[in-house]
């Protein structure tokens, strides 16, 4: 259910969408959702976590560092470093943290 409101609210937001999944004392799964061109703006982690593209393809920025994460890809996320995504297309995510 959460993924489809995603969806549905991707059809008509300007930014892009998340929602928490899953959470625990220690860990925490995000779904984000993007149409393409939108951001999710520069910021940091306080737990490690893994960024994984379900659809779509995104850019993974961390200082001067640029990956382009397609579909079923991953990248791992440091923490405490700054780090921002962009979507190259209509793209579905998920992060875990933890």
């Amino acid at each position: 259910m959460i993924i489809k409101e995603i969806l549905q609210r991707l059809e008509t937001a300007i930014n892009m969408v998340a929602k928490v999944l899953h959470k625990g004392d220690h860990f925490k799964v995000l779904a984000i959702g993007f149409k393409k061109g939108m951001l999710l703006k520069e910021h940091k982690t306080i737990l490690p976590a893994v960024l994984t593209v379900f659809e779509g393809k995104v850019i993974y920025q961390e200082g001067d560092i640029q990956r382009v994460i397609s579909k079923y890809e991953s990248t791992p996320i440091p923490v405490d470093l700054i780090h921002s995504v962009v979507a190259i297309e209509d793209s579905l995510c998920l992060v875990i943290q933890g």
